[in-house]
């Protein structure tokens, strides 16, 4: 094993040992815990920064075990890793932070951060894949990983909804199993590849690869949450505010979107995949998805509810870029799986500030929170504004790309979907921010805690105003050398290229 594999194990293996150390912890070592979470998300961070300084330097990062004859436990640092793993890594940080000052006090922290550690680790795991064995093994373990998070409450609703969650992802995981097994048993062994690894077995195989890939979007779209697999989503934020901060910023939701991402480019190849007549109706699926998820929103009074529905809609989003035949739409819907993890997080941040501070959790008890919150709302309404899609920030980036590229592949009906989406997210989001700033807020908050000077914990804001800024910049920015703009238009770039 060479430095640059041993680079890639180092990564997975700071938030696995975090996680396996903090299970062993006594609940009154609160401060060692503390430290031990922070010390393995900071050094994740400097791994993965080396990872994307040699990947930058046109590095190879490769890792293999032979499991059994033809099965190979595999990780690679290319371009599509590195982004998802970027992501997971700086998400995981702030998450960790806001975390710490969530739970000060709860019970079963060491449970908790265990269980989250592991979860982490097995979302770079799935990053870093570099076939479909090994995907399928992270895919699985993060299922295992993030149910214990979901039903850490302990209560009749959080356990009912576990069994949910634990229903929806291990049929999918099912699925994906079948579908991965039945490619193999026609291609042998699948990498991730660049243009793909179908491309000399299409024209001989067109219906079995029809139906296998089927097979992987039904797997896939689980976690994704594509209509009509979604149905646990709005019933897993009964989990608390961090834990529903990683499932839709980084870890389950987005495991399943970049899981469609890899099988259109690094398997089944997206010019393959157009030969197939794969491409038209998964596109159609993720639109019905995002207007589906955007009226859903319309309706939910609680908030993180709400927010679940929003991100059914905008992680479509993804999958609709992916499935437009062209590289600016795809580049849309890659730098979203950045751009919609900063907004949502933010946005979930805020839901659990709101909860721990005032004892809020419902949009009709928000009137005047504005006002005796004014930073958190400030960074919610940055959020909001952007997943509206209000120029400059990331996502009005995403949004334009999209429409763009869109009207490059001839798909003019995409725009209609975008418009639908953009007033929807208004419709939902902007009387949210009306109450917080115009409506009188009541003479007593349903649970009020005081902070000193602080509106609420500094563990709990100092995080959500990073990620807000992050949402400014990545849109001010967007076309500076160092953007995810910039690096998901070097890794279509590749895809596309004769």
């Amino acid at each position: 094993m060479n430095l640059h594999g041993a680079l890639l194990l180092a990564i997975l293996a700071t938030s696995l040992v975090t996680g396996l150390v903090v299970f062993c912890l006594k609940e009154e070592h609160h401060r060692l815990r503390t430290w031990l979470n922070l010390l393995g998300a900071g050094l994740k961070l400097v791994l993965v920064a080396a990872l994307l300084a040699g990947i930058s330097d046109g590095g190879s990062y490769q890792f293999r075990w032979t499991i059994a004859p033809g099965i190979e436990f595999a990780l690679g640092g290319d371009a599509n890793a590195v982004f998802f793993v970027t992501l997971s890594s700086v998400l995981w940080f702030l998450t960790t932070i806001y975390a710490v000052g969530y739970l000060e006090g709860a019970p079963h922290r060491s449970r908790f951060f265990g269980f989250f550690g592991l979860c982490v680790s097995a979302t770079t795991g799935l990053a870093l894949s570099a076939n479909l064995v090994t995907f399928l093994i992270f895919y699985e373990l993060l299922t295992v990983s993030t149910y214990p998070l979901v039903v850490h409450r302990g209560t009749v609703k959080a356990v009912r909804a576990g069994t949910v969650y634990l229903a929806y992802t291990l049929g999918g995981g099912a699925v994906l199993l079948l579908a991965v097994a039945w490619l193999q048993s026609i291609v042998g062994p699948v990498d991730f590849t660049e243009r793909g690894a179908l491309a000399g077995v299409a024209a001989s195989h067109r219906d079995e690869l029809q139906i296998i890939f089927l097979l992987f979007i039904a797997g896939l779209g689980v976690k994704a949450g594509l209509v009509p697999l979604h149905g646990w989503l709005p019933k897993a934020m009964v989990a608390p505010a961090p834990v529903s901060a990683l499932l839709h910023a980084v870890a389950v939701v987005k495991a399943g979107a970049f899981g469609v991402v890899r099988l259109v480019y690094d398997v089944y190849g997206v010019a393959t995949a157009e030969q197939l007549g794969v491409l038209n109706p998964l596109a159609w699926l993720a639109a019905f998805t995002i207007v589906y998820g955007s009226v859903r929103a319309l309706f939910q009074d609680e908030l993180k509810k709400r927010l679940a529905y929003s991100t059914i809609s905008q992680v479509a989003y993804i999958i609709l870029g992916t499935a437009i035949f062209g590289p600016l739409a795809t580049v849309g819907g890659i730098v979203h799986l950045v751009h919609q993890g900063i907004m949502k997080i933010t946005l979930f941040f805020g839901a659990g500030n709101y909860a721990e501070t005032l004892g809020i959790h419902r949009v009709s008890e928000m009137n005047g929170v504005g006002r005796r919150m004014p930073w958190t709302t400030a960074a919610f309404t940055i959020g909001a504004l952007g997943m509206i899609g209000l120029p400059p920030l990331a996502g009005y980036v995403s949004k334009w790309y999209l429409q763009q590229g869109a009207a490059q592949a001839g798909d003019e009906w995409v725009a209609l979907v975008l418009g639908a989406s953009s007033l929807l997210n208004a419709a939902y989001f902007l009387p949210i921010l009306y109450r917080a700033y115009f409506r009188p807020p009541p003479e007593k908050w349903p649970a009020e805690h005081r902070f000193g000077k602080w509106e609420t914990h500094w563990m709990l804001l100092l995080p959500m105003l990073v990620t807000a800024a992050l949402v400014i910049l990545a849109g001010v920015f967007a076309e500076s050398p160092f953007s995810p703009l910039a690096w998901a238009k070097l890794i279509m770039g590749r895809e596309y290229e004769p």
